[in-house]
């Protein structure tokens, strides 16, 4: 019988919980995973960011600065459930790694500082967890500071964030802590009315469905607050529902010490084994990829499993092509981001360096942050990459310093522009030299602001065989193209394959890239060009 019984604990299934934190830099975000660590039994000891010791800014890097810089993840369990717990960057300049992390997250928790309130920066993260539909827990620090008032600080956030802000404290009475919650929705106010009273269950559903956000207030530093902060994870977080299809999304490329490459994801269905074999790139071109090893880290650590289910983060190695914000199996891939660099810099390199070897090298660094966009400019014979600001700069050349020995320096910022179109065009492509011959029809369409690069295919195969469609497609996704106003990047509009003509004998694949990226450029020199200006959205007190 006790055996039987054991058997029945271990199927049971467990519920995985992916809950990011967030802040503004200096908020006090990572003593807070520092005390929840701890509290949950994860470490044994908190670690301070003065003493350069803590679990997760381990790099050196942060460690030096005091920052973090790259997203982790912890693991540790609150009752029945488990929790993967990431830490994102606080610090603008970092942005683009910290919005990669959200399109995994269950849940957030924003850590407000008490003594500044609602910053700039905190109302760019709300609007990101907004777009991402993400339910948010506050946490409000650094409440042992002289001056902090929560009744005000209470205010700011129903003015400035949202009026659905609803303080969880512990220290009110019951009858006032259910009005606060019954008001934020109709249905709950009936039910309210009628019962007297409001359910854990219909608490989890409200959160989950943004229609509350639950606010603590403490001092991670002095371990105040943060106990209710931890009962409310419990409480009220609870497990998405998963499907039985295979599904995951990849929102970070990373290299271990030996420079393996590691690709991190979320499985949002069914279950991820090793040896399983994936999609490599498009699943049109048939290529696949074996999963060798499955990682779970938690801080610098990891152990491997043979699986990792629905509701897991993992790192996994074997696969060369998946990108940050590919979508595997039934998943899609990821929008956008909403943050984008402004400016480009030149990379100096040492005189003794081949430029071509180094852009090899700056291209796996690309892979980590995509939105270097690492750049050969041919006419000037420079690399060149896209950057949030100084702080980045730095810590660009150490990681260059540190991965390849090669000590670099960048030349002054300067403004990235982005072209689009106005009017819709065909442009055609031809290219037929001695013995070779291609021909590409595309139709050059404007997109919405915002809504990037888009690409179809509306030609019969009785035109077009499907296997010179697909070369052709490929060849529209595998680059950045260039505008004929300043020669910069293209960007909301959208190219459909519409016609083209191959022949039986002198066709080869290489003779299709070359009249795809002719046919661009012909249909744009035709369209009525738009220069798109980068802008700031800002706020001065």
């Amino acid at each position: 019988m006790g055996g039987q019984a054991e058997e029945k604990q271990r199927q049971k299934p467990v519920k995985h919980i992916c809950a990011g934190l967030l802040a503004h830099v200096d908020a006090g975000k990572t003593t807070l995973s520092e005390h929840i660590l701890y509290a949950s039994g994860s470490i044994r000891k908190m670690g301070r960011v003065d003493d350069k010791d803590t679990f997760l800014d381990n790099h050196e890097l942060e460690r030096a600065r005091g920052i973090t810089i790259f997203s982790k993840q912890a693991v540790f369990a609150l009752g029945e459930k488990q929790f993967t717990l990431l830490d994102t960057p606080g610090h603008v300049d970092f942005s683009a790694e910290m919005e990669r992390t959200l399109q995994i997250l269950d849940y957030a928790v924003l850590i407000i500082s008490g003594t500044d309130g609602v910053q700039g920066h905190t109302e760019t993260l709300w609007k990101l967890l907004k777009r991402y539909r993400i339910p948010v827990f506050l946490f409000v620090n650094k409440m042992d500071q002289p001056e902090t008032d929560r009744e005000k600080l209470l205010e700011e956030l129903k003015s400035r964030l949202d009026d659905r802000c609803v303080y969880f404290g512990k220290d009110q009475r019951p009858e006032t802590f259910l009005e606060n919650v019954a008001v934020c929705e109709e249905e709950t106010l009936e039910q309210y009315l009628k019962n007297g009273t409001v359910t854990d269950e219909e608490l989890c559903r409200l959160i989950a469905g943004r229609s509350i956000f639950p606010c603590y207030f403490g001092s991670a530093l002095k371990e105040t607050g943060t106990d209710e902060l931890l009962q409310g994870m419990k409480q009220y977080m609870d497990c998405p529902q998963y499907g039985n299809v295979f599904g995951a999304r990849v929102f970070k490329i990373s290299r271990d010490d030996q420079g393996q490459r590691l690709t991190w994801m979320k499985v949002t269905g069914g279950v991820l084994k090793v040896k399983m074999s994936l999609p490599g790139g498009k699943e049109e071109s048939g290529r696949e990829e074996k999963v060798n090893q499955i990682r779970i880290y938690s801080g610098a650590k990891y152990g491997t499993v043979k699986e990792a289910e629905a509701g897991m983060i993992c790192a996994v190695t074997g696969l060369t092509a998946p990108r940050a914000g590919a979508g595997m199996g039934m998943e899609a891939d990821s929008e956008l981001p909403v943050l984008e660099p402004v400016l480009t810099y030149q990379i100096k390199l040492p005189e003794d360096t081949d430029a071509r070897q180094m852009l090899a090298k700056l291209r796996l660094l690309e892979e980590e942050e995509p939105q270097l966009h690492i750049r050969w400019e041919e006419e000037l014979q420079e690399i060149q990459a896209q950057l949030m600001g100084e702080v980045q700069t730095e810590v660009l050349k150490a990681v260059i310093r540190e991965r390849f020995h090669i000590s670099v320096d960048f030349g002054a910022g300067k403004i990235v522009y982005k072209e689009t179109i106005s009017d819709r065009v065909e442009g055609v492509g031809h290219f037929e030299p001695l013995r070779h011959y291609a021909e590409v029809h595309l139709l050059l369409e404007p997109g919405e602001p915002g809504s990037g690069m888009q690409f179809a295919a509306d030609c019969s195969e009785d035109i077009l065989d499907r296997n010179w469609q697909r070369l052709i497609m490929t060849h529209l996704e595998e680059k950045a193209h260039r505008g004929v106003l300043v020669g910069a990047e293209i960007t909301d509009m959208k190219i459909t394959l519409v016609s083209g003509k191959a022949h039986l004998k002198h066709t080869e694949g290489g003779d299709f890239r070359q009249a795809t990226y002719r046919a661009v450029r012909q249909g744009l020199m035709q369209a009525q060009s738009v220069l798109l200006e980068p802008y700031y959205s800002f706020r001065l007190e």
